[in-house]
Protein backbone atom coordinates (compact mmCIF):
# COMPACT_ATOMS: atom_id res chain seq x y z
CA UNK A 1 0.00 0.00 0.00
CA UNK A 2 2.76 2.57 0.96
CA UNK A 3 4.11 1.99 -2.75
CA UNK A 4 1.26 3.02 -4.24
CA UNK A 5 1.20 5.81 -2.17
CA UNK A 6 4.40 6.60 -3.01
CA UNK A 7 4.27 6.70 -6.25
CA UNK A 8 0.74 8.42 -6.96
CA UNK A 9 2.53 11.32 -4.73
CA UNK A 10 5.88 11.28 -6.91
CA UNK A 11 2.90 11.35 -9.77
CA UNK A 12 1.12 14.19 -8.35
CA UNK A 13 4.50 15.95 -7.70
CA UNK A 14 5.20 15.47 -11.71
CA UNK A 15 2.30 16.86 -12.82
CA UNK A 16 2.41 20.21 -10.43
CA UNK A 17 6.73 20.45 -11.51
CA UNK A 18 5.41 20.19 -14.70
CA UNK A 19 2.50 21.94 -15.74
CA UNK A 20 3.73 24.83 -13.52
CA UNK A 21 6.69 25.34 -15.20
CA UNK A 22 5.28 25.33 -18.64
CA UNK A 23 2.41 27.85 -17.50
CA UNK A 24 6.02 29.94 -16.28
CA UNK A 25 8.34 29.11 -19.26
CA UNK A 26 5.27 31.15 -21.78
CA UNK A 27 5.99 33.97 -19.27
CA UNK A 28 9.35 33.64 -20.04
CA UNK A 29 9.45 33.23 -23.67
CA UNK A 30 7.53 36.41 -24.00
CA UNK A 31 10.14 38.10 -22.42
CA UNK A 32 12.89 36.78 -23.84
CA UNK A 33 11.50 37.19 -27.33
CA UNK A 34 10.66 40.56 -26.61
CA UNK A 35 13.74 41.39 -24.68
CA UNK A 36 14.81 44.50 -27.12
CA UNK A 37 11.21 45.93 -26.55
CA UNK A 38 11.05 45.56 -22.52
CA UNK A 39 14.38 45.97 -21.38
CA UNK A 40 14.54 49.95 -20.51
CA UNK A 41 11.03 50.00 -19.25
CA UNK A 42 10.64 46.67 -17.58
CA UNK A 43 10.17 46.78 -13.44
CA UNK A 44 13.36 47.47 -11.43
CA UNK A 45 11.75 47.19 -8.35
CA UNK A 46 14.89 46.24 -6.31
CA UNK A 47 17.03 48.83 -7.75
CA UNK A 48 19.25 46.64 -10.42
CA UNK A 49 17.97 48.31 -13.75
CA UNK A 50 15.53 47.25 -15.90
CA UNK A 51 17.47 45.09 -17.92
CA UNK A 52 19.54 42.55 -15.30
CA UNK A 53 15.75 42.67 -13.57
CA UNK A 54 14.48 41.51 -16.75
CA UNK A 55 17.69 39.22 -17.58
CA UNK A 56 17.37 37.56 -13.85
CA UNK A 57 13.45 37.12 -14.73
CA UNK A 58 14.05 36.01 -17.70
CA UNK A 59 16.74 33.34 -16.03
CA UNK A 60 13.91 32.34 -13.48
CA UNK A 61 11.40 31.72 -15.84
CA UNK A 62 12.58 29.75 -18.61
CA UNK A 63 16.32 28.02 -17.15
CA UNK A 64 14.79 27.59 -13.46
CA UNK A 65 11.03 26.22 -14.95
CA UNK A 66 13.74 23.69 -17.19
CA UNK A 67 15.24 22.43 -14.25
CA UNK A 68 11.99 21.80 -12.62
CA UNK A 69 10.54 19.89 -15.42
CA UNK A 70 12.86 17.68 -15.38
CA UNK A 71 13.30 17.69 -11.56
CA UNK A 72 16.85 18.32 -11.48
CA UNK A 73 18.10 20.46 -8.88
CA UNK A 74 14.15 20.97 -7.76
CA UNK A 75 14.45 22.74 -4.37
CA UNK A 76 17.45 25.02 -5.86
CA UNK A 77 15.54 25.83 -8.79
CA UNK A 78 12.06 26.58 -7.00
CA UNK A 79 14.14 29.31 -5.00
CA UNK A 80 14.77 32.23 -8.14
CA UNK A 81 11.43 30.92 -9.61
CA UNK A 82 10.14 31.98 -5.62
CA UNK A 83 12.38 35.13 -5.24
CA UNK A 84 10.32 36.16 -8.60
CA UNK A 85 6.93 35.35 -7.52
CA UNK A 86 7.72 37.70 -4.00
CA UNK A 87 8.84 40.84 -5.77
CA UNK A 88 5.87 40.44 -8.20
CA UNK A 89 3.36 39.89 -5.65
CA UNK A 90 4.43 41.82 -3.19
CA UNK A 91 6.54 44.81 -4.60
CA UNK A 92 5.33 45.15 -8.46
CA UNK A 93 1.89 44.72 -7.61
CA UNK A 94 1.24 45.46 -4.31
CA UNK A 95 -0.80 48.53 -4.58
CA UNK A 96 -2.70 46.31 -6.82
CA UNK A 97 -5.98 44.83 -6.53
CA UNK A 98 -6.11 41.04 -6.06
CA UNK A 99 -6.89 40.14 -9.30
CA UNK A 100 -3.56 41.16 -10.51
CA UNK A 101 -1.82 39.26 -7.60
CA UNK A 102 -3.59 36.01 -7.70
CA UNK A 103 -1.17 34.76 -10.07
CA UNK A 104 1.76 35.38 -8.81
CA UNK A 105 0.52 33.85 -5.29
CA UNK A 106 -0.24 30.49 -6.80
CA UNK A 107 2.98 30.57 -8.73
CA UNK A 108 3.95 31.31 -5.28
CA UNK A 109 2.50 28.76 -3.53
CA UNK A 110 3.61 25.83 -5.52
CA UNK A 111 7.50 26.92 -5.29
CA UNK A 112 7.52 26.74 -1.87
CA UNK A 113 5.53 23.69 -1.63
CA UNK A 114 8.66 21.80 -4.16
CA UNK A 115 10.97 23.54 -2.03
CA UNK A 116 9.60 21.64 0.98
CA UNK A 117 8.78 18.36 -0.86
CA UNK A 118 11.03 17.99 -3.79
CA UNK A 119 10.62 16.51 -7.47
CA UNK A 120 9.48 13.08 -5.98
CA UNK A 121 10.54 9.67 -7.56
CA UNK A 122 10.02 10.52 -11.29
CA UNK A 123 12.41 13.12 -11.36
CA UNK A 124 16.41 13.61 -12.40
CA UNK A 125 16.80 14.76 -8.38
CA UNK A 126 15.63 11.01 -7.40
CA UNK A 127 17.98 9.12 -10.33
CA UNK A 128 21.46 10.70 -9.11
CA UNK A 129 20.91 11.24 -5.42
CA UNK A 130 17.77 8.59 -4.93
CA UNK A 131 17.00 8.40 -0.32
CA UNK A 132 19.47 11.37 0.42
CA UNK A 133 16.51 13.90 -1.44
CA UNK A 134 13.33 11.73 -0.96
CA UNK A 135 10.62 14.08 -0.72
CA UNK A 136 8.36 13.95 2.48
CA UNK A 137 5.84 12.00 1.05
CA UNK A 138 8.08 8.89 1.07
CA UNK A 139 7.58 8.77 4.97
CA UNK A 140 6.87 5.01 6.49
CA UNK A 141 3.74 7.11 7.89
CA UNK A 142 0.03 6.34 5.95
Amino acid sequence: MLKNKESLASAGLLLLRVAFSCFMLVHGWQKLSGFSEMADKFPDPIGMGSSLSLVLAIAAEVGCSLLLIAGFGTRLAAVPLAFTMIVALFVVHGSDPWQKKELAACYLAVYATLMLTGAGRFSVDHCLWGKKHETVTDSPIE
